[in-house]
């Protein structure tokens, strides 16, 4: 397992945390009595509801031990630190795309809290890493799978 920094939103973090005990707490009871109602059932050699269960059961062990590994690599990202003179984690950023002449915004955040419905892109993709470090006003380039994408940086704010 890797050991890589996990960059996080104080909310991202404790969102994972959240998620973390509810999988350890209301979760791991569930399965426990799907697991009890079962055995109830008899033969184990040809339940499929004991067998459910139970792949349940290590999906969801296997689901905390990734939180738990998350929470443990992870960075809070200290929003006081956070400036509007070069794109960073955290920064929200207006860009032109100049080839169709169209205005995007996307908010720049680690890996785990991507959310594309909310234009909320890691640091880790093309168009995330190839912002990082750009100031206002500054053209930049970004290889995507149809290609290449030119873009503007309009703003960049908090």
């Amino acid at each position: 397992m890797e050991d890589k920094e996990i960059l996080l939103t104080q909310e991202g973090y404790d969102n994972l945390e959240k998620e973390l005990e509810m999988l350890r707490t209301e979760k791991r009871a569930e399965i426990a009595e799907r697991i009890k109602v079962a055995l109830g059932f008899g033969d184990l050699s040809e339940n499929s509801e004991y067998d459910e269960a139970k792949n349940a059961q290590a999906e969801n062990e296997n689901k905390i031990a990734e939180l738990e590994n998350k929470l443990r690599r992870a960075k809070i990202i200290d929003e006081s630190e956070i400036n509007t003179k070069t794109v960073q984690v955290g920064n929200k950023v207006k860009v032109l795309d100049l080839e169709y002449n169209d205005e995007l915004e996307y908010t720049i955040v680690g890996s785990t809290e991507v959310d594309l419905a909310q234009n909320r892109i890691s640091n880790e993709s093309p168009i995330g890493s190839a912002l990082l470090g750009a100031k206002k006003n500054q053209e930049i380039e970004v290889a995507v799978p149809a290609g290449v994408v030119r873009y503007k940086v309009l703003s960049i704010t908090k």
